[in-house]
C-alpha cells in the first residue's frame, strides 16, 4: 500500500485508508462499550432487571453520525470511480485477450506479445476480451481490476510510472488459474516505439 505506480493509486489508497480507519475506530469503540456494559450490568450487580426508556437525542446521534460517515466513504469511492471510467480520448489503445491460462496483448501495428509493454506517463486504454471463461485483469500496483467476460468487451485505462509490475488473473478460471501471471513493463515512449518496430520486423512486418 502507498507504493502505487499509476494515476489511480492515491485515490484508491485514500478511500481504503478512510474506510479502514472508520472501521477500526468503531470496532474498538463498540468492543470497549460491550465489555463495559457486560461488566457494569452483569447479573451479580443488577439481580433485578430495570426498564430503560428511549432517548431521542441518542437516537438522532447514532443515526446522523453513521449517515455522515457513509456519505464521506461514498464520496471518496465515487470520485475515484469517476476517474477510472472517464477514459481520455487520446489514450493509446491495446487489445487484451485472456484465455486459459495466458494473456495476449495486441498493439495498433499488429504486434502481439505475452508481456504488456506500455509507454510510461502516457494514458493507455485496454480492451479486454476472453476466449473461453471469465477472467479478471488485475494490476495490484496500479490499483486496477476489471472483469474479462466472454462475449463482451470491457475497458480500463491507466497511466503507469516507469517500472515492471505483476499482472494477474483475479477471477478463478480453472486448474492453472494461479499460474496466469505476466508483467506490465512501462518504459519511456521512445523506447516503446523502438520496441514495437523491432518486434514488427521480427514478426515479418514492413
Amino acid at each position: 500500500m502507498f507504493d502505487g505506480a499509476s494515476n489511480f493509486a492515491d485515490s484508491v489508497d485514500t478511500a481504503f485508508l478512510i474506510v479502514l480507519v472508520i472501521s477500526v475506530f468503531f470496532l474498538v469503540l463498540i468492543t470497549a462499550m460491550m465489555i463495559f456494559f457486560v461488566i457494569k450490568y452483569n447479573r451479580k450487580r443488577n439481580p433485578v432487571a430495570k426498564n430503560i426508556h428511549g432517548s431521542i437525542p441518542l437516537e438522532i446521534t447514532w443515526t446522523v453520525i453513521p449517515t455522515l460517515l457513509t456519505l464521506v466513504m461514498f464520496w471518496y469511492g465515487w470520485t475515484g470511480y469517476k476517474e477510472m471510467v472517464n477514459i481520455p480520448e487520446d489514450a493509446m489503445k491495446i487489445d487484451v485477450t485472456a484465455q486459459m491460462w495466458k494473456w495476449t496483448f495486441k498493439y495498433a501495428n499488429g504486434v502481439e506479445t505475452d508481456t504488456l509493454f506500455v509507454p510510461a506517463n502516457t494514458p493507455v486504454e485496454v480492451f479486454l476480451h476472453s476466449r473461453d471463461v471469465s477472467h479478471a485483469f488485475f494490476v495490484p500496483a496500479f490499483r486496477v481490476k476489471k472483469d474479462v467476460i466472454p462475449g463482451r468487451t470491457n475497458k480500463a485505462w491507466f497511466i503507469a510510472k516507469p517500472g515492471s509490475y505483476d499482472l494477474a488473473c483475479a477471477e478463478y478460471c480453472g486448474l492453472n488459474h494461479s499460474g496466469m501471471y505476466t508483467r506490465v513493463v512501462a518504459i519511456p515512449i521512445a523506447e516503446f516505439n523502438i520496441l514495437l518496430e523491432n518486434k514488427l520486423k521480427i514478426s515479418g512486418g514492413k
